[in-house]
């Protein structure tokens, strides 16, 4: 997500933070590169065009000249002016009226607005605990109901029964009925798209609409489809009136020019964003936490939020007494390999660390990705309990079976028990000292238990990582493994390989 654009600025601004002395030559050369980062990431002219008169007015201010350190200043400008356009804050869906609350997906053919209102509807259902059903209006795309209809099913979400020959109108009626005698708190109405905007198609719409008198209209767009997409959003906002946006497909968008634009475009927030096909990867939008990842400084706070929806305290209490004990096994360190996948995987919490795009090269070098994880978990599932409690007895006819079974190679399997060995007796060093608290718990975010991540102060000192040269920047250290500062070396150990 925005990597093409993160690379861009943290190279701009790292030449910005060897300056000891800033003068307004300097901010605008910076500038001027910042411009062009813009423009390729596919920024409307008109939002680039004004981000800059902004940041510009504010970074050649005398306060600015004569401070301590002008360049990380500038950089801390350009975060704030970044978070100002991206939204400034969250905002969460309108859930807070007389139930069913009716949500209406609207959007081009090929946005994702199927998918994108089954994962709303397990978003909805999961955090509110909220009873849901979804709807299709879908009637002229081909299997169209039958696609929201198979991925309820699949998620445990209720949808309405499929009545053919029916018409959009009729649906909705059907629908809210439906939502009413059955007790539903929101009701998700999937609309029909087209191929381009048309008046028949927001005729549909504003119709629709005037029945169902919708709590939310959530636009679904397609930010690889970049100026297009701000094209698609002020068509649709000048007809109806939109709550809100979701953009589809960001894990592919290298440039996230759209996300930038969206809002300053269409004045409406930015909602959520899709980050990948499974019913789960949908996240909030934070535009500070977004300004912070697009500048290299990462998101600590979104980390932990996935941390505490996917750790399974129950195991991690588990783990932990055994570690206590001097016990840790290959099931465990399964368990742990488990964990990392849910997480997103080595590039999903590597993506949100302060200062990782220094060390992406040497990343690439080593050839780690999460394939790695994958295989590693297939050895460990190839293997008997016996072999998994004691590895030792693992010879070579055993490990040649256990490489036909999980398609590795015996060479896989050696830098695993290697892996294990050395993991085994940190656990143990950890459990003798007492490291370990026995009483597993995720932090409080509600209690602000972690509140201090988002302090201004901190966001300074990640700042730091644009004008470092350093290769190895300290990380946080990996779920379910002790240890608050884990180098990348740490990681590459982790997954087999060396630098």
């Amino acid at each position: 997500m925005f990597e093409s654009l993160s690379e861009r600025l943290s190279s701009v601004f790292s030449k910005l933070t060897r300056t000891g002395l800033l003068t307004e030559s300097n901010v605008d050369e910076a500038l001027r590169e910042v411009r062009r980062a813009l423009l390729e990431a596919d920024v409307a002219l008109p939002v680039v065009k004004e981000f800059l008169e902004k940041v510009r007015e504010k970074a050649i201010g005398e306060d600015v000249i004569k401070s301590v350190s002008p360049g990380q200043t500038v950089i801390k400008i350009v975060n704030d002016q970044l978070t100002q356009l991206l939204g400034s804050e969250n905002v969460e869906l309108n859930l807070k009226v007389t139930p069913p609350s009716i949500l209406m997906m609207v959007g081009l053919q090929g946005s994702g607005k199927t998918t994108t209102s089954a994962k709303i509807a397990h978003y909805v259902k999961n955090k509110y605990k909220q009873k849901t059903i979804m709807a299709s209006l879908d009637v002229n795309r081909p299997a169209a109901q039958e696609q929201l209809e198979i991925l309820g099913k699949e998620n445990s979400i209720d949808t309405l029964s499929i009545v053919k020959g029916q018409k959009p109108l009729e649906i909705s009626k059907r629908a809210i009925q439906e939502a009413k005698l059955g007790g539903y708190d929101v009701l998700i109405l999937d609309t029909a798209g087209r191929m381009h905007v048309d008046d028949e198609l927001m005729n549909e719409l504003e119709n629709i609409n005037k029945i169902a008198n919708s709590s939310e209209i959530i636009l679904v767009a397609d930010s690889l489809t970049g100026q297009d997409a701000i094209n698609v959003a002020q068509s649709f906002s000048s007809r109806l009136p939109l709550s809100g946006v979701i953009l589809t497909r960001l894990d592919g968008d290298a440039r996230g020019g759209a996300a930038l634009s969206m809002k300053h475009v269409t004045g409406k927030p930015i909602k959520f964003i899709g980050t990948g096909e499974k019913i789960e990867n949908l996240e909030e939008f934070h535009p500070d936490r977004t300004a912070n990842r697009i500048l290299g400084m990462g998101d600590i706070v979104s980390l932990v939020e996935r941390a505490k929806e996917t750790i399974d305290n129950e195991k991690a209490n588990k783990i932990a007494k055994k570690i206590s004990k001097g016990l840790f096994d290959l099931d465990d360190m399964s368990q742990q390999l488990s964990q990392m996948a849910k997480m997103g995987g080595i590039s999903g919490i590597l993506g949100m660390l302060p200062g990782i795009n220094k060390v992406k090269k040497q990343m690439a070098e080593s050839n780690m990705n999460d394939k790695i994880i994958i295989r590693q978990i297939a050895i460990i599932s190839s293997m008997t309990p016996r072999e998994k409690r004691n590895p030792k007895i693992l010879n070579a006819s055993r490990k040649k079976r256990i490489a036909g079974g999980s398609g590795t190679e015996v060479f896989e399997i050696n830098k695993l028990i290697k892996l294990y060995r050395q993991t085994s007796d940190m656990m143990k060093k950890f459990g003798k000292k007492g490291m370990l608290d026995a009483d597993f718990e995720m932090p409080d975010i509600k209690n602000n238990q972690i509140s201090k991540l988002n302090d201004s102060n901190i966001n300074e000192k990640m700042l730091s990582h644009l004008g470092d040269n350093s290769t190895s920047p300290k990380l946080p250290g990996l779920p379910g493994l002790p240890g608050s500062q884990n180098k990348l070396n740490n990681l590459l150990n982790l997954t087999g390989r060396k630098k």
